[in-house]
């Protein structure tokens, strides 16, 4: 395929036929001043090249829509269509967010009750829907543990982090103003118990945890940890992004969590990345909820209101109330689960996750033996010993026969690792396949690993160098001026690098 940029096929003259040049200029009221002293530098080709160029450009990318997507802990299934219909229908999609309370009831009415499912899976008290993504949910949750305590004039200052947490952890307590204590995980890649014991002192503040962890295993030992905290006299913080195995089965509330965060682009079946806006609802138990940002939306006796006015709240992390359009599509994945169906949800993944652990568990090492929940890591450092074939060399062969790579090098606590979330979406025989590739994958590095070195082979650019991508960051393309005296691009010359 022609990997050249929409510039280098650009062609002096070049244009479309449909539209006359003889129309008036949209800018013809326009002052001198807000004109342009020169036609903009812009590509020119016909309208049927620039429809080709960007539909070949979309073959390129890869979602759940095309194939399967093992990238563990970003938990991606497949999005139903139905939601994506009914989010489309111009009542939700062309509302205002400045349209009065009154003219949206429909709305609030629709966001009101997914709080309320939302508290109900999670045991807790109550739901804001406002944070606009799984990283500023964690954020919402952690400024309201520092105003919980700041309330109390409390001076509390640390939050304690597991080794194998999601690097959002950290860095979000961080910003929240906390000094980050790292808990070590046991052999079996649990916390461990003896650790946190030692960590806890008068100054926690709290404990951010996932649970499953990002090792795909339940911590067993929940309560016991939530006991600790508590006694010490700090709050427990749930990351929801593993909360698809418990979803409809676990209640976070239950285990004596206190505040909890969910992602409803991976539990609960909206787009998911460069698929559309997340959301990252936060919920908390009845003590904290005077915290929660405003504004809330409230049932009142004859209508849903927006409530502004809450004294001990940490204010507004939006405008508005959140990614409205997110919130319907979560919604109506709920009501037509319903309690029964967001259990099987749960089940499924969790019984995919194994199937592909107990089958891979053959050629690649397990980062711990025994049942995972709907994730799992595996260890490519037998591959990295032997022939000299690291994970990342795995991940790219896998782009030649048709699969998305799984999630490399994470958690950092596991050497070469790959980190495998089949989703409840996929079927056998895609799960089959997925196998039948990574033992193909491991029989290619004993026999020739150079070409697992140099992978991808069948794609329009082969192994990029990721490193001298990040260290020097350049998106952006420039052409060195034409010398045509038209404002076409000499496309032919590019800048060293790009």
């Amino acid at each position: 395929m022609n990997s050249a940029t929409v510039f280098e096929k650009s062609r002096p003259g070049r244009g479309t036929s449909f539209i006359s040049g003889h129309a008036t200029p949209v800018c013809a009221d326009l002052s001198p001043k807000a004109l342009r002293s020169a036609p903009p530098r812009l590509p020119e080709l016909t309208e049927g090249e620039v429809v080709r160029h960007y539909t070949n450009l979309s073959r390129n990318n890869w979602g759940v829509d095309v194939g399967f997507y093992p990238l563990g802990s970003c938990t991606m299934k497949y999005n139903p269509r139905l939601a994506e219909q009914i989010a489309s229908w111009p009542e939700f999609s062309a509302a205002h967010p400045l349209r009065p309370v009154r003219a949206a009831q429909g709305f609030l009415r629709i966001m009101y009750e997914t709080e309320r499912i939302l508290s109900r899976l999670c045991g807790m008290a109550r739901f804001t829907l406002q944070p606009a993504a799984g990283a500023q949910g964690e954020l919402c949750g952690m400024l309201i543990i520092r105003k919980h305590h700041a309330t109390r004039r409390d001076r509390r200052n640390t939050v304690i982090v597991p080794d194998s947490a999601h690097g959002t952890n950290p860095a979000t307590a961080a910003l929240a103003g906390f000094k980050v204590v790292t808990c070590p995980s046991s052999d079996e890649g649990l916390v461990d118990i003896g650790a946190l014991k030692k960590l806890v002192n008068d100054d926690l503040a709290g404990i951010m945890l996932t649970n499953p962890n990002t090792l795909g295993l339940f911590e067993r030992d929940i309560r016991e940890i939530c006991y600790i905290v508590h006694n010490a006299g700090g709050l427990v913080y749930y990351d929801g992004a593993n909360f698809n195995a418990l979803v409809g089965r676990f209640r976070p509330g239950d285990m004596g969590f206190d505040v909890v965060h969910l992602n409803l682009h991976k539990t609960f079946g909206t787009p998911h990345g460069g698929g559309g806006p997340g959301s990252g609802p936060v919920g908390v138990v009845e003590k904290l909820e005077p915290h929660l940002p405003v504004p809330l939306i409230t049932k009142g006796p004859e209508e849903f209101e927006l409530e502004e006015h809450r004294p001990l709240s940490i204010g507004r992390l939006n405008a508005f109330a959140g990614n409205a359009l997110v919130i319907v599509k979560a919604y109506i994945y709920m009501r037509l689960l319903g309690t029964a169906g967001l259990r099987e949800v749960s089940g499924n993944s969790v019984l995919a996750a194994n199937y592909l652990k107990q089958r891979l568990s053959e050629v690649y090492t397990p980062s711990h033996p025994g049942r995972c929940m709907h994730e799992f890591v595996l260890s490519a450092e037998r591959h990295k010993n032997e022939a000299g074939v690291r994970a990342v060399d795995i991940a790219k062969r896998l782009i030649d026969l048709g699969f998305h790579p799984p999630t490399m090098y994470f958690p950092l606590t596991v050497p070469e690792a790959l980190m495998i979330e089949p989703t409840e979406t996929e079927n056998l025989e895609t799960l089959d396949a997925f196998v039948d590739a990574l033992l193909q994958i491991d029989r290619e590095a004993r026999e020739s690993p150079e070409m697992l070195h140099n992978a991808p082979h069948e794609t329009p650019v082969g192994r990029l160098d990721e490193v001298e991508a990040a260290k020097n960051l350049n998106v952006r393309w420039q052409a060195e001026p034409s010398a045509n005296t038209s404002h076409s691009q000499d496309a032919s010359k590019r800048k060293d690098g790009q």
